[in-house]
């Protein structure tokens, strides 16, 4: 049975997180439920992950807005339709303007078919997401994360949720992805709702000065 998160439940599995991790109980006291971050199912939803990897999320959201602008609606039709010049001046990349060159080329050919993904695995879902160029293990995982609500999901190398932990267990350094894929293991089976609950923490702990446990 796939796992999902909603309104509903975050509540109540932050509790349970919280009474197996100190630290995830430090931030569920303090700042209480996160968001759930919830995005829609989408081809656009797909493009925008793309436009925010290794870049802050203000910078994906400008390019993001004047597609959207441009195209009004993001489709693969309309995203194909524009040139590299176009492309260009909605702030993507050479390399992102091929990566959702791709995406749409493969959403039209059958190749990735987002609506089948729903009632796959993570892992299977996740694997049909990286057969696309440009897709990776982060973009995938958002995906799964933020537009299929899945319950146990952590975002692979998310450079927020390795600040976010340094800052919570006072670490001196950050740690890399495979480590904090190794720490995550302990969240089971709700590893998205601790990473909502880190990236809570990432946004407020400036805002707010706090003792962590």
């Amino acid at each position: 049975m796939i796992k999902t998160l909603d309104e509903k439940n975050l509540t109540g599995i932050c509790e349970e997180l919280a009474v197996a991790d100190s630290g995830l109980a430090f931030i569920f006291q303090t700042y209480g439920t996160p968001p759930l971050w919830a995005r829609e199912a989408s081809f656009a939803t797909l493009v925008q992950i793309i436009l925010e990897q290794q870049v802050s999320l203000a910078s994906a959201a400008s390019a993001f807005n004047k597609l959207k602008k441009r195209l009004i609606e993001i489709t693969p039709e309309n995203v194909l339709e524009l040139s590299d010049e176009e492309l260009k001046a909605c702030y993507f990349s050479r390399q992102k303007t091929v990566y959702v060159r791709e995406l749409s080329k493969a959403i039209l050919d059958g190749s990735l078919d987002l609506k089948a993904l729903e009632n796959l695995s993570d892992a299977e879902a996740k694997h049909e997401l990286k057969k696309i160029k440009g897709i990776g293990d982060w973009t995938a995982d958002i995906y799964l994360l933020m537009a299929l609500l899945r319950a146990d999901v952590m975002p692979k190398g998310d450079l927020a949720l390795h600040v976010a932990y340094k800052k919570l267990k006072r670490l001196e350094h950050a740690p890399h992805a495979d480590e904090f894929q190794q720490i995550a293991e302990a969240w089971k089976p709700f590893r998205a709702a601790a990473a909502r609950l880190l990236w809570y923490f990432y946004l407020s702990a400036d805002r707010k000065t706090q003792t962590t446990p």
